[in-house]
Parts: structure tokens; sequence; C-alpha cells
């Protein structure tokens, strides 16, 4: 007959390991392993812009709602953009190239081509993108446009959020 305390103890030499056994173990290792490589790949986008490929269609379309601060040079992509308002006009240079604009009125980008890495080797996006800029006025020393960002390939809308400026403060747009 068994006593109590007997019963109690293990068969084996080995210890409990809190019920998970070694392929567990790895696996949760692995599953943490590629968070951690996916979120530091997130974070470390590089982003090359160059000049456009020539006759290239852009059927993706997104928009924005975007301000820029007044006199303060802002970069997009390798893009310099300076804007300067007065009442309903607006003087906008764009890579040393100034326009004068009234609100409604619209401005088209020069067309560039954008690369998207991660850890400056592994491609993640390749797209030649279209910027067209609304001017829809100046309040406390902003300059709002709408902006549409016109893409050759569909690129995810988290990705163009990291690549835009956060002095633009830019926010999606829902086309009705």
């Amino acid at each position: 007959m068994m006593t109590e305390e007997q019963s109690i103890q293990p068969k084996s030499g080995k210890q409990d390991s809190g019920g998970m056994g070694t392929g567990t173990k790895i696996l949760i290792g692995i599953i943490i392993l590629i968070i951690v490589l996916l979120a530091s790949a997130v974070l470390l986008l590089n982003v090359t812009v160059v000049g456009a490929d020539s006759d290239v269609t852009y059927p993706f379309s997104t928009m924005y709602g975007v301000s820029f601060p007044e006199g303060q040079t802002i970069t997009v992509g390798n893009m310099r953009v300076l804007v300067l308002s007065f009442e309903n006009e607006l003087i906008s240079d764009i890579d040393g190239s100034r326009e004068k604009l009234v609100v409604g009125e619209d401005r088209k980008l020069s067309e560039r081509r954008a690369k998207i890495t991660a850890f400056g080797i592994i491609p993640i996006a390749d797209t030649n993108f279209q910027i067209t800029l609304k001017y829809k006025g100046e309040r406390e020393n902003r300059a709002y446009f709408d902006m549409t960002l016109r893409t050759s390939k569909q690129v995810p809308d988290f990705l163009i959020k990291r690549l835009l400026p956060a002095e633009i403060d830019a926010r999606p747009i829902q086309i009705s």
C-alpha cells in the first residue's frame, strides 16, 4: 500500500517545467524573434527618391488633407517645399521653382520614383509617384492643401504614412 507522500512524488527524476515542453519554448522564441525583426524592419525603412521612369501610368490614388507650416522648409521625399501666404494667395517654392496660387488652384509636382527598403537592402516597394496639391487657404500660420498622391504600384497606407514628414500633418481623406 502507498502512502500519501509516495503518491505525490514524481516518478522520474525530471523537474516539471510548468507544463511547457522544449518544443513549445523554441516556438515561442522563434515567434518573438520574428516580431522583433519585423518591428525593426519597419523602424529602419530607407527611402531613395530619384527621377521617375518614362511612360508611366498612375492607376492608384490616395488623398490627404495636409498643412505646411509657413516659412519653414519641409522635405517630402527629396523635394524641398516652402510656402508663404498672404490673404488668399500663396507663394510655393518647390525645389527652387516658385509659383503663386490662389485658393482652389492646383500645383502638380514633378514625377518621382521611390525605392523603399528595410535595413537598406531588403526591397519593400518600388513605385513612381506624382503629387498634386490643391490650395485650400491659410489658418494659424499653416497653409492647407488637399494632396493627391498617385502611384504606379499600390503602396500600403502604413508605408505612405511613415514616409510623409510629421511636419505636414497628413490626414487621409475618404473619397465618396
